[in-house]
């Protein structure tokens, strides 16, 4: 189970801002025992030992910090799953073009694909007979 690489990376981003700030952190963080993947397997399974689908950001980094500072912690079993982390991304002009470029690609994809499937709708009604329907006047 590795999360997705936005999550590992804010809480990366964290605990290692954390240790510049704070020695004795550091100290707890620079455990070579202790891994960052395993921060994250023990996050995922409180989270999921909780029942929430929502957490603070502080409270996410609250047990990212615990994990470094407990020596005997119990991490949990690998849990497969998506995190959502909220971040804004910002992408640089060639990527924004290149994001564009693929979008068009696929539309024009999409159109052509289109054009060349016959279409079923006008076949279906020239083939069925045209059925008259009486009136009651008829009668």
């Amino acid at each position: 189970m590795k999360g997705t690489m936005a999550f590992q990376d804010t809480i990366r981003t964290y605990l290692d801002n954390m240790a510049e700030s704070d020695a004795l952190f550091a100290v707890k963080y620079a455990n070579p025992s202790k891994s960052l993947s395993e921060c994250i397997t023990y996050i995922i399974c409180q989270v999921q030992k909780s029942g929430c689908n929502g957490f603070e950001d502080d409270e996410i980094f609250g047990m990212a910090v615990h994990y470094w500072e407990e020596s005997e912690i119990e991490v949990g079993k690998p849990v497969n799953c998506q995190v959502v982390v909220n971040h804004t991304v910002e992408l640089t002009e060639e990527e924004k073009e290149q994001a564009r470029q693929d979008a068009i690609a696929k539309l024009r994809d999409e159109e052509a694909s289109k054009m060349r499937r016959p279409s079923q709708s006008k076949k279906a009604t020239e083939n069925r007979p045209q059925v008259e329907q009486r009136s009651l006047f008829d009668f």
